[in-house]
């Protein structure tokens, strides 16, 4: 398969990366700083372009790019986010902009293109949500909101582009052990409260997002379209006495 990964040299994207090259998948990946990038691309012999994915115009020319690379696409896996956990009185307006644009613009610009691309062939796109999109989280109020929206747009465009062959869903982690939540898991109490909110008893790991999304991708799943995959210790489906 061709694959396009977003996001390829966070903690989830550059593990769902190594899990696809091992895979055997060709590789087209992206990210916003050219440094990594490019050490990444010559480890997956992989081609890669730098890209905005909350600016319209920089996904466009990146979707452009990859329809000249490849001779179709086939996977999409949109590995880009934030988090942000403050109620909602203390959130800055610039804190929300950012939330917004990190994790529900920048899945809606990569999707309206990968749409674009896939129509004809057919292909599967997989968004990053999160648990707090599904359950209610104190002090994940900007987040929860914008994760809640991915998981809207993953069911939507899924009804929109069924018939066009295009599958769609999205994954939903809990806490995972990535540089995005290294400030949060560094405090020895944080960690701690967000291992026991969590019934499986610990923090997610890269891999275990990366496989579930890989999992998506594959052609074995093609009956597998708008759903929501918790990927999240139980979080989201349990609550433990």
């Amino acid at each position: 398969m061709n694959i396009l990964v977003t996001g390829a040299t966070g903690g989830i994207g550059s593990a769902l990366c190594e899990e696809l090259h091992a895979q055997g998948h060709r590789l087209f990946i992206t990210a916003r700083h050219d440094e990594m990038l490019s050490k990444k691309s010559e480890q997956w012999n992989a081609p890669y372009q730098v890209c905005d994915v909350t600016d319209v115009k920089s996904v466009e020319n990146l979707f452009a790019t990859v329809a000249n690379t490849f001779e179709s696409l086939d996977g999409v896996a949109h590995c880009v986010g934030s988090i942000l956990l403050k109620p909602a009185h203390i959130t800055k307006p610039l804190e929300w902009e950012e939330a917004v644009l990190q994790n529900l613009t920048s899945s809606f610009w990569v999707l309206r293109s990968a749409t674009k691309l896939m129509q004809k062939t057919g292909g599967c796109i997989v968004l990053t949500a999160s648990a707090a999109g599904q359950i209610g989280l104190p002090n994940h109020d900007a987040i929860g909101a914008r994760k809640a929206g991915v998981i809207g747009l993953t069911k939507s465009a899924a009804a929109t582009y069924a018939k066009k062959g295009v599958r769609i869903n999205c994954v939903a982690p809990g806490m995972v052990d990535t540089p995005l939540s290294e400030k949060i898991l560094k405090n020895d109490a944080a960690r701690q409260a967000s291992e026991n909110m969590h019934p499986l008893g610990r923090i997610g790991q890269p891999a275990d997002v990366a496989s579930a999304m890989a999992w998506l991708l594959c052609d074995q799943q093609s009956w597998l379209t708008g759903q929501v995959l918790g990927v999240d210790g139980g979080l989201s489906a349990m609550k433990m006495a």
